[in-house]
């Protein structure tokens, strides 16, 4: 019987009676140009170009380029340096945490060599030309688990068992078997945009972005982002938690709230640190507090005035983020739509006047903001002393414009960031873009009343928003906060993956929230009820003694 496979996006269709893959569609339509497709939507699922349709179908092409198909070309040049590592060098590579606009890898068995870069991306090149099928395989969990083992991923075969996967998707480059939480590019032939540079004692490998689709941009790092990633990563190796297995393993044997309350004396420690160098410099009188949607900036804020005031000082605390104009009055887009994340979405001119005033020490009212209604009303008495130090926290923190209100001898700054956080396996990462976005979805439910969907709708200009007005300037900050906690998706788990389980299965944020559920598939669950009501986490889960 004949089937139809519509294609809205070109106003086009295919009409067969016998199963068509991606690729014979394609072909059939044959729509020019030279824009690599690297997946596909079936009926508003993300497939590989190989999936077979048999009956009625809507689809949608997704190109290389765009926020899907960089995702997709990401996992698959980490396949292909997983592979082209084991092939040239006989060594096993693990991915640690992105940096820069890449991905940090290490070995596992020493240093990453310049001579060994130069053999990769060699090798790689080489694997490009020759155009490699990446095909999907569909394995039986015992099979799976036994043909990873074999390959020496014992951590990927155990997951395999934690979160019941059977049978399991997995992918397969010439004998080497992968699994990357997602789908992957038809061949090594789309992989040609990449570079590896060596760095500290790994290599990161660089892919095309948003910013960059047809290439790579200069390698950029920040010494003191890099120190952070590397500070984290030794105390995470130092308590055996590089992986998920590991904290499976740590709920198996009871030992939760043992991290719990290591995780948050980590962060009590970093957090004195900062209060520690704040007070040893006798000039500051205001401390900037910035970073992306989701960071824990107001918990960082509030926690950190408690530990000022042990160290003998008085702070008062201004969240930036009670000065947004009223929702009627904010600037719109290049789409029409409000545009939040601008600087110029924040009542500037209020902002200076209360920040002037404030400063010459005279009592101001300042606002408070309904997220629920999207205006401003009175909110707290704000007078600072002589001795006392303000804490401004919002997202534009650090933006040239809020800080040259301040004397620069006067100022400290600080950004805050869930940077980075357990891994998945060796191959596969938990991004600080998904955890922030993960804690967004379960505040934004809880406090300002939105869906999931609606998140998600939104979390794209977020994150645009983010790269555009926000980690510009994170370089402005004196230190960095990583406001991550090693157990805090199994805490999540609990209330997102409801939450993602309202999405309509017509939106076009569907296969998005279908991504997040299959990452926390692999997530053991966390019990709240030992995270202090001080903690980050709790922000957004809510029972937060702070005033969050």
């Amino acid at each position: 019987m004949a089937f139809t496979v519509n294609v809205p996006r070109w106003k086009r269709f295919v009409i067969s009676e016998t199963p068509l893959n991606g690729h014979n569609v394609l072909a059939e339509l044959d729509p020019g140009g030279d824009v690599d497709i690297i997946a596909w939507r079936v009926n508003n699922y993300i497939r590989p170009l190989g999936w077979v349709v048999e009956d009625d179908a809507v689809v949608d092409f997704i190109p290389a380029g765009s926020s899907d198909g960089l995702r997709i070309y990401r996992r698959s040049l980490d396949f292909l340096l997983v592979v082209a590592c084991e092939k040239v060098l006989g060594r096993k590579a693990i991915l640690r945490h992105s940096i820069g606009e890449g991905h940090y890898w290490e070995f596992e068995d020493g240093d990453v060599t310049q001579s060994d870069v130069y053999k990769l991306h060699l090798t790689m090149s080489e694997m490009v030309r020759q155009d490699i099928p990446i095909s999907r395989k569909i394995l039986p969990i015992d099979k799976a688990k036994r043909v990873f083992e074999e390959q020496g991923d014992s951590e990927i075969a155990e997951l395999f068992v934690r979160a019941n996967l059977d049978p399991v998707e997995v992918y397969r480059c010439g004998a080497r078997y992968g699994y990357f939480c997602g789908t992957m590019a038809p061949s090594t032939g789309l992989l040609r945009a990449f570079d590896i540079v060596l760095f500290e004692h790994g290599m990161v490998l660089q892919f095309p972005t948003q910013d960059s689709p047809e290439g790579v941009l200069p390698f950029r790092a920040d010494p003191g982002l890099g120190n952070v990633f590397f500070d984290y990563a030794h105390w995470l190796k130092v308590l055996n938690l590089n992986y998920l297995s590991s904290l499976h393993q740590r709920v198996t044997n009871g030992k939760v709230q043992e991290l719990i309350l290591i995780s948050e004396a980590f962060h009590s420690q970093r957090l004195s640190r900062i209060a520690e160098d704040i007070v040893s410099r006798p000039g500051i009188k205001v401390v900037t507090i910035a970073g992306p949607s989701g960071s824990g900036k107001t918990t960082f804020s509030e926690r950190l005035k408690i530990q000022l005031i042990v160290c003998g000082k008085n702070p008062v605390t201004l969240p930036m983020d009670n000065y947004f104009l009223n929702r009627a009055q904010t600037p719109l887009d290049e789409n029409g739509e409000y545009d939040y994340e601008c600087l110029e979405a924040l009542d500037l001119e209020l902002l200076e006047d209360n920040l002037t005033r404030i400063l010459a020490g005279e009592e101001v009212v300042t606002p408070r903001f309904d997220f629920i209604k999207g205006e401003k009303r009175p909110g707290k008495v704000v007078r600072l002393g002589p001795s006392d130090i303000l804490i401004m926290e919002g997202i534009h923190g650090l933006n040239d414009r809020i800080v040259s209100l301040l004397p620069e001898d006067s100022r400290f700054g600080v950004f805050v960031s869930p940077l980075t956080g357990i891994c998945i396996d060796p191959h596969n990462r938990t991004s600080t873009g998904d955890n922030r976005l993960l804690r967004r979805i379960v505040r934004d439910h809880r406090t300002r009343g939105k869906s999931a969907q609606v998140t998600l709708e939104i979390y794209p200009k977020v994150m645009r928003g983010s790269m555009r007005y926000i980690f510009p300037y994170q370089g402005r900050a004196n230190t960095i906060f990583n406001s991550s906690l090693p157990y805090e998706l199994g805490a999540l788990k609990g209330y997102v993956e409801p939450l993602l389980h309202t999405v309509d299965e017509r939106s076009e944020v569907f296969g998005e929230a279908l991504r997040l559920l299959n990452i926390l598939r692999f997530v053991p669950s966390v019990h709240i009820d030992g995270i202090p009501n001080n903690s980050v986490i709790r922000e957004f889960i809510g029972g937060s003694c702070l005033d969050v």
